[in-house]
């Protein structure tokens, strides 16, 4: 026993020791002067004039969703920062605009931002189904509900899922940005020398050195017709500057995937007739229209204003974009809709290309460049994966940099960003690739193969034909492609056409088994889980990444709540003891403050738990780390005396006593998380699982834990 008790505070001195080295090392090497606190530096110009030289802790380059969602997750956790953005105006394009599960919890942190999208979009019943059909005022082959009756009912989230166009979240994001203190500037309109919490318009990010303190970074803007430079100085440099990162390319980071799977132009434009007729006859939020004249994918953005993006395949060179102008846009949308439209409004043509691509790294010089949203990751738009899976890497940086930047975590937390964002992406391209390509079995049932249509341009850009004139590549591509849709015709596609009857069933078969385009991945939106980084690790976890790899992607599985560490913290409904009854019940998700970096242990009301509660207390405390304990007491015990939380605790006040709010026929919070009552979870400031442990299976409970917060902030690893 003796020398058991001598091994134990061996192990505790080294722990101590290491602890205190890795400290050291964190404090001298991000020391408050290389992140912010300095004097502004001066630096010569091109004239060889002194000028001033900005410097900020973060610095975000791009302002579109990614970036103005860290910009804010940032200020609220008291980390100084500013965008820089290429354009001089924000687009107006509605481009992105389905919001998952996962992503409207992170916007209920914001200050009201998923209640105020509830507030201004559609109404569900307007945009849940997916229509396929000849053209709008056409038949239809088949419609698809994508909403489910416990989708409404917040069993596994407190929110549900939303379609609001991505200029108007943009606009929300603005708003809340100006709340804090931050203003849109053009470069005419920038003045002084306080540079944090700008928003600077025209500024293209054109170089990227090192220096002693962190990063120069090289601006050039547009000022009185003459092209001028502005450099900044930075300790980290975020780009969030989208599919073809500036970023990116300065680093000199590659893209890893498939390539051009589909090039489209996408048509913005107003038909108040329009929306007005689909939204009483036809409500939906995808429609797919095939027919001899044309074939495109229409995005009603909200019907009752008549919003539309309309998508059309175009194959490059033989067409270009020049020959999608305004009037042939208008031309295609009438061939598409049925009847002749008088109130066709358009407004913007762009065109794009569909990748499948994920960067080779998100983190670059010595954890100072970090890519995020689509500058680290390209997704087809099939499962609306893109925004959804950049908002959420954001999340998951916010807390790391506002750790280390504070001194709390080493630098090397910021690797773990990558560690677990980087593996969900290579995840959902692969997912949203399979749901892209289930897409395309639509067309293909109906005799328009895309695999025949990319082989056939393939053929004529072959050096075969390359001898022709591209007037007459372009004249036999779009004579092919015309007689291919030939196959859509009425005089084929119906029930006494043998050939027409056959493609029909293969469509209603395709509908029926769920194998056409998906709108939601519940196990993906909420179970998506860490499986290295921030975390510790339970044993056997590798057996259950390959039983769970095993599962085809595309399979529609239902989210199961799971506390392993990596996961997210299930949702469940609570109530707050000691408080006014009146008072209304909230999410365990609630139990993490969105505004401050804060752990959170959770207990059930057992001596084993309380004890190791205070133990977690006391080394949080050495770290420097705020910790609050939550004790989830069994429905009813409102009626109890659960005084003994305080006095388990002494001399600690951070915790909170709750009880669960669940149905008579609902399972407790430990059946829900499957573990059982004497297990504790360590939950991080983005709501993911850190650690879990049974309270009465450990020897040491102050050595454990502190290898436990070595290992989630980065201090360096102990070998016990």
């Amino acid at each position: 026993m003796r020398s058991v008790a001598t091994g134990l505070i061996l192990k505790r001195k080294l722990a101590d020791f290491f602890y205190t080295c890795s400290r050291r090392r964190v404090l001298g090497c991000f020391s408050s002067s290389s992140f912010g606190t300095v004097d502004p530096r001066k630096s010569n110009g091109r004239g060889g004039e002194e000028k001033e030289v900005p410097h900020l802790p973060v610095l975000i380059v791009g302002a579109g969703p990614v970036g103005l969602i860290l910009s804010i997750l940032l200020t609220k956790l008291g980390v100084k920062c500013s965008v820089l953005e290429k354009s001089v105006v924000f687009s107006r394009h509605p481009q992105a605009h389905f919001i998952n599960n996962r992503t409207m919890e992170l916007f209920r942190k914001l200050d009201g931002l998923a209640e105020e999208i509830q507030s201004l979009e559609p109404p569900v019943d307007l945009w849940r189904r997916f229509i396929y059909c000849t053209s709008l005022s056409g038949p239809v082959f088949g419609s698809v509900d994508h909403m489910k009756p416990q989708d409404f009912d917040k069993t596994v989230s407190p929110i549900s899922v939303a379609h609001f166009s991505q200029y108007k979240l943009m606009n929300l994001l603005l708003q809340r940005l100006e709340k804090l203190g931050f203003s849109v500037c053009s470069p005419s309109e920038i003045e002084g020398s306080i540079w944090d919490r700008k928003i600077l318009m025209g500024h293209e990010c054109i170089s990227i050195h090192p220096t002693n303190e962190g990063l120069k970074v090289g601006t050039s803007y547009l000022k009185e017709g003459k092209m001028e430079e502005r450099e900044f100085h930075c300790s980290i440099l975020v780009g969030s500057d989208g599919a073809r990162s500036t970023v990116r390319k300065l680093v000199d980071i590659d893209m890893k995937g498939e390539r051009n799977l589909q090039r489209l132009v996408s048509v913005h434009f107003l038909s108040k007739d329009l929306g007005q007729y689909l939204l009483h006859e036809r409500p939906g939020m995808l429609f797919f229209i095939f027919n001899p004249d044309a074939i495109g994918v229409l995005v009603a953005h909200d019907l009752d204003q008549g919003e539309f993006v309309l998508q059309i395949p175009y194959y490059s060179p033989q067409q270009k974009i020049e020959d999608f102008s305004f009037k042939v846009c208008e031309q295609i949308i009438l061939k598409l809709v049925g009847w002749k439209l008088v109130d066709v409004q358009v407004l913007d043509i762009k065109p794009w290309v569909m990748h499948a691509e994920v960067a080779e790294k998100y983190v670059s010089h010595n954890n100072r460049v970090i890519l995020v949203g689509d500058a680290a990751h390209r997704f087809p738009p099939a499962g609306g994966f893109g925004m959804n899976t950049g908002i959420q890497d954001a999340h998951n940086l916010a807390w790391k940099i506002s750790s280390m930047l504070s001194g709390i975590a080493s630098p090397s937390i910021i690797q773990t960003y990558e560690m677990e964002r980087r593996p969900i992406a290579i995840y959902n391209t692969s997912l949203s690739v399979e749901n892209f390509r289930a897409a395309m079995s639509v067309p293909a049932a109906l005799g328009l193969d895309p695999a025949i249509a990319n082989s056939v341009h393939r053929v004529i850009n072959s050096s075969l034909c390359s001898i022709f004139p591209p007037s007459l590549q372009k004249f036999a591509l779009e004579g092919i492609f015309s007689i291919g849709r030939a196959q859509l015709s009425e005089l084929i596609l119906n029930e006494n056409n043998p050939l027409g009857s056959l493609r029909l069933s293969r469509l209603k078969k395709i509908f029926d088994e769920g194998k056409s385009l998906q709108l939601q991945f519940p196990a993906e939106d909420l179970g998506f889980c860490y499986k290295e980084g921030a975390l510790v690790a339970e044993c056997g976890e590798k057996r259950w990444e390959s039983e769970a790899s095993s599962v085809h992607k595309r399979d529609l599985r239902p989210y199961i709540p799971c506390a392993k560490p990596g996961c997210r913290l299930p949702h469940m409904l609570i109530n707050a003891l000691k408080e006014s009854s009146a008072k209304a019940s909230f999410s365990t998700l609630d139990l993490i403050s969105g505004d401050k970096i804060e752990f959170l242990l959770i207990i059930a009301p057992i001596k084993g738990s309380y004890r190791l509660a205070r133990a977690s207390m006391m080394v949080a405390k050495e770290f420097d780390v705020p910790l609050k304990v939550c004790i989830i007491w069994p429905k009813g015990s409102s009626d109890k005396n659960v005084n003994s939380s305080e006095k388990e605790l002494e001399p600690w006040k951070n915790f909170i006593d709750v009880e669960e709010a669940v149905k008579p026929t609902s399972k407790s919070w430990w059946e829900l998380c499957q573990m059982s009552s004497n297990e504790v979870i360590l939950v991080r400031p983005d709501e993911h699982i850190a650690w879990r442990t049974e309270s009465n299976g450990i020897a040491d409970d102050l050595l454990e834990l502190k290898r436990v917060f070595s290992l989630m902030l980065g201090h360096g690893k102990f070998l016990l």
